[in-house]
């Protein structure tokens, strides 16, 4: 099941990650790619808004990750940025297969290295400064992949 949405503003991103979230589950994936400042990590702060986590979610560029928890009793956000990362052994090394069963893990960057991380996964490549007669705005693509996602509407994000 795939969508494309547009997003003519940061908080239209921020809003379509936000709705994700209600989808999510510990133990989901969700594998961002895209142009560089098109908005991954806005769509993030989206997600743990809707999964109403713990501190203010930002950019993981230096740290790689970041754990925010639940403050509902709900599943951790761990927010990953694989950008400086070599591959997959480099991933592997953060030892994230310890948490992926507890939280929603989001790769920043993650295509060709996080795949591997799960079978089930939600792929999101966002593009922006697409210009129509109403201004700029992003595309938003969302494949769900594997069984856990069949059945799931990804339509209903628009």
């Amino acid at each position: 099941m795939s969508v494309e949405l547009a997003a003519a503003t940061a908080e239209d991103t921020h809003g379509i990650g936000r709705r994700l979230a209600r989808l999510l589950h510990a133990g989901d994936l969700v594998v961002l790619s895209g142009d560089l400042g098109a908005g991954k990590t806005t769509f993030t702060q989206g997600l743990g808004e809707g999964l109403r986590v713990r501190g203010g979610v930002t950019s993981p560029t230096f740290v790689i990750s970041r754990v925010h928890p639940s403050q509902v009793g709900g599943p951790a956000l761990v927010h990953v940025d694989a950008y400086r990362l070599a591959g997959l052994a480099e991933l592997d090394d953060l030892d994230l297969d310890t948490s992926l069963e507890d939280a929603v893990t989001v790769v920043e960057w993650g295509t060709g290295v996080a795949e591997a991380l799960a079978e089930d996964r939600v792929e999101v490549e966002i593009t922006r400064a697409h210009a129509d007669e109403e201004g700029e705005y992003r595309t938003v693509r969302l494949r769900a992949v594997g069984p856990r996602w069949a059945g799931v509407d990804l339509g209903g994000l628009a």
